[in-house]
């Protein structure tokens, strides 16, 4: 099951690459800003995935949920 894990991680390190270009190339502010929402969801997902991997789950779900108002209360300012 680790194996599996891993291999979502990657997977969703390879999109969150995908969505730093739209955040570094987008032909629009908009685009730049949905790039920049999209990296900080993907993060969120990704740590819950770091804490399946070193069976820490309590722990890492915290960090999320701090990262995912973090990310919210940027998106808006932004």
């Amino acid at each position: 099951m680790t194996y599996f894990f891993m291999c979502v991680a990657l997977a969703l390190c390879l999109l969150m690459l995908v969505s730093m270009y739209r955040a570094l190339f987008g032909p629009t502010v908009l685009d730049r800003l949905v790039g920049v929402n999209a990296i900080g969801s993907k993060t969120v997902v990704l740590l819950l995935l770091i804490g399946l991997l070193f069976e820490r789950v309590d722990m890492f779900i915290d960090i999320a949920l701090a990262y995912a108002i973090l990310n919210f209360v940027a998106v808006l300012a932004a």
